[in-house]
């Protein structure tokens, strides 16, 4: 996949304050606070910064945890993960492929079957509806 590479100039330029806090500085919106949280709508969920494909409502779910979940994201070239050790704990982050954005953290107590919840941030995607 193509990497789009921005200025800082330009990312702050492109998404709102609260998308450039959560993409480019590793932010988290409060819990239950999402617009996407309580979203039922069938259709497919895009990165906020650079419009990468990443989740399908398919695999949404409510886990409970106040942020949209998933049991997987649309294909596993879409999103890298890596270690996280801020906060005093160990996490894997999950940032978009294309852009790097960082869109939230993976958890090993999902319902599916591979037992994963990504869990990601409103801020950092965009919902399309499926066309009927």
């Amino acid at each position: 996949m193509e990497k789009l590479n921005l200025t800082d100039a330009e990312w702050r330029e492109k998404l709102s304050p609260e998308q450039y806090h959560v993409l480019r500085e590793a932010g988290t919106e409060r819990a239950f606070t999402g617009k996407y949280n309580a979203n039922k709508a069938d259709g497919t969920y895009y990165c906020a910064g650079c419009g990468a494909e990443l989740f399908d409502a398919d695999e949404k779910y409510d886990s409970g945890s106040g942020w949209p979940s998933f049991t997987a994201p649309v294909d596993a070239d879409a999103v890298e993960e890596k270690v996280d050790v801020s906060h005093g704990m160990r996490r894997v982050e999950v940032l978009c492929a294309k852009c790097e954005g960082h869109l939230g953290h993976v958890f090993p107590d999902g319902p599916g079957v591979n037992g994963l919840r990504y869990c990601m941030n409103s801020a950092s995607l965009d919902f399309k509806p499926r066309e009927e």
